[in-house]
């Protein structure tokens, strides 16, 4: 069984989220900006009835009902695609693309699994290979229309007269969470005074040295022939003694984006702005989204259109994306009906807040017998985080960089129970844990790549996160 029932006049999405983020394991899907159609919905959702973390090989399922823990070791992948068909129910709204099911993030080291190499990087901050919470109750918000609901499920019980018992009591929760939400508070939805004061120290996992080094060896897999590109990247690191949710809401209102997340797990806090879809699953459609190739925003609207033309026109931004385009049609190549394969949008110029973007669509249609968890395997991690060939690219990543990248360049996101899933690419995401702030960057390396601009450029990446931290 399903509810649905209209929000009238409701609160601004910020005001739901500090209402609902008293609940145990809170999660926001963000969409705070509508490019070209990507943003039109957001789902808010705490309290999930199940947690599920991989971590160290092993899969913890912790029923958050009855207490009950259960232990277990095997790839993570084949177990998400057991535990999505335990609850596998059709779509019930006919308009709604999440109704009940898991949100949650893959982290990049998933990867290992996948392409079966083994994993050299220190996983310094002990963070699970993949979290999912089952949340049968949700808040679902249609930004186009203006409209939002509040959605109930029932589960996880299985008797008609239980399901139907539970669907209203959270359906009934819900109701105070949009009350209070409505009450009328003095304090700032984003309050900075508890963000973080003073100065921002910044320590990263690359000296200048060490990552010039890095790139100089990467620039020699690329003369041997190993790659043709790879995704290169750097953490930096500061003391954190504020809020994740008002930096998130600080954070969003900078940089807006159409795939933002945030996540408490009750382990790390997880803030995203990434404009980047990873995967999308409707049915038997699928879409792959990458973005290869970035310009800033112009100070005046002739520097801008002149960066934005740059880019469009770039030959080395266009070959970088071409090569993208290629591996993410293999990817889907792999799972795809025959002969459905399509690039319906191709290296088209998106515009957000700080940056222009090139970015294609690359989109199929499922070949029958093949699951969502199928198109991940063979998708995952998405190739504008790696390079190409991916496998290479991905070995390369584990030698230079000298930690666990986590949730960074992974995905976060839903997976319906009907088997129907959105997931972005972990970018411009910080994560917080013991009074300290994470959070990575990176670049394309390329044949003609310099070392020394190649770090520069990882500094002017990370000056977004700054900006939020010193309350800009």
């Amino acid at each position: 069984m399903l509810i649905i029932e209209p929000i009238d006049n409701p609160p601004s999405p910020a005001a739901l989220f500090r209402s609902l983020a008293e609940k145990p394991c809170p999660a926001w899907l963000d969409a705070n900006v509508d490019a070209v159609g990507l943003g039109r919905f957001s789902f808010l959702a705490a309290d999930p009835f199940l947690k599920v973390i991989a971590v160290n090989g092993k899969i913890i399922e912790e029923n958050c009902l009855n207490g009950e823990r259960r232990v277990g070791s095997e790839p993570f992948f084949p177990f998400l695609d057991r535990l999505q068909k335990r609850w596998r129910r059709p779509k019930e709204s006919g308009f709604l693309p999440f109704e009940s099911g898991l949100i949650g993030y893959l982290g990049y080291e998933l990867g290992h699994q996948i392409e079966n190499f083994p994993q050299t990087t220190l996983n310094d901050l002990q963070m699970p290979d993949a979290f999912f919470g089952a949340y049968d109750a949700l808040i679902a918000i249609d930004h186009l229309d203006g409209k939002a609901w509040l959605v109930s499920s029932g589960l996880p019980e299985k008797t008609t007269a239980a399901a139907h018992l539970r669907a209203h009591q959270r359906l009934a929760e819900l109701r105070e969470t949009v009350a209070r939400a409505r009450q009328p508070t003095k304090k700032p939805l984003a309050d900075p005074g508890r963000i973080v004061t003073g100065a921002v120290p910044l320590s990263a996992n690359f000296s200048f040295t060490t990552y010039r080094q890095a790139v100089t060896r990467a620039l020699a897999y690329i003369a041997a022939g190993d790659i043709y590109q790879v995704n290169l990247s750097q953490r930096f690191r500061t003391p954190f003694t504020g809020s994740c949710r008002d930096f998130y809401l600080h954070f969003r209102s900078l940089s807006p984006a159409p795939f933002g997340a945030y996540l408490e797990t009750g382990y790390h806090c997880i803030m995203s702005n990434s404009p980047e879809r990873y995967l999308l699953i409707r049915g038997d459609y699928i879409e792959t989204r990458p973005i290869k190739g970035t310009r800033p925003r112009g100070t005046n609207p002739d520097e801008d259109a002149a960066l934005g033309r740059e880019l469009l026109h770039s030959p080395k931004d266009r070959a970088e994306h071409i090569m993208i385009v290629d591996l993410e049609r293999n990817d889907l190549g792999r799972i795809a009906a025959y002969g459905s394969v399509q690039v319906p949008e191709m290296q088209i110029l998106e515009s957000y807040a700080n940056v222009h973007h090139l970015v294609s669509t690359v989109a199929a249609r499922i070949r029958p017998g093949k699951s969502s968890c199928d198109c991940l395997v063979n998708s995952f991690p998405g190739g504008s985080i790696t390079g190409a060939p991916k496998l290479r690219s991905m070995e390369i990543i584990d030698e230079l960089e000298p930690t666990c990248r986590g949730v960074y360049t992974g995905s976060i996101g839903y997976f319906d129970f009907s088997g129907d899933l959105d997931f972005n690419i972990a970018i411009r995401t910080a994560i917080a844990c013991n009074h300290q702030l994470y959070f990575q960057v990176g670049g394309g390396i390329v044949a003609d790549s310099d070392p020394a601009d190649e770090y520069r450029e990882t500094q002017t990446k990370a000056a977004a996160f700054v900006k939020a931290l010193n309350r800009q």
